[in-house]
């Protein structure tokens, strides 16, 4: 896996607990497609995500942490991610793995999707 990826994964990251949604956006092709995983569904493009997480920020406090990085066969990058999800009060909602599936054009994320983990 070309480290560049990697790098650009945890830039994602940061921004997004730093909750610098431009910083964030900057990782990903202007047509991104993004699972919602909050809502369900997916959404497209910049504006998209931008509303969408601006939606999230203001019922529940995500702070997600890369753990592992595994290219997959068809080029994609699997990332497992720590989770830790509270509500706006400071209960704990979710604490656990997730696997996010990121595909890249031109070095930019192009899709992410969400697989669950076993938690147990």
């Amino acid at each position: 896996m070309p480290t560049t990826l990697e790098a650009l994964i945890k830039k994602a990251y940061a921004s997004f607990n730093e909750r610098d949604i431009d910083k964030a956006l900057s990782t990903m092709q202007p047509d991104v497609q993004w699972s919602k995983a909050w809502e369900g569904g997916y959404i497209s493009g910049h504006d998209e995500i931008k509303a969408y997480w601006t939606r999230q920020w203001k019922e529940i406090n995500p702070h997600v942490e890369p753990t592992g990085f595994t290219e997959r066969p068809n080029g994609n990058l699997e990332v497992e991610v720590h989770q830790h999800v509270k509500d706006l009060a400071g209960q704990v909602m979710f604490d656990g793995k997730v696997k996010h599936v990121y595909s890249f054009e031109h070095d930019l994320i192009k899709t992410m999707d969400i697989e669950l983990v076993n938690n147990n």
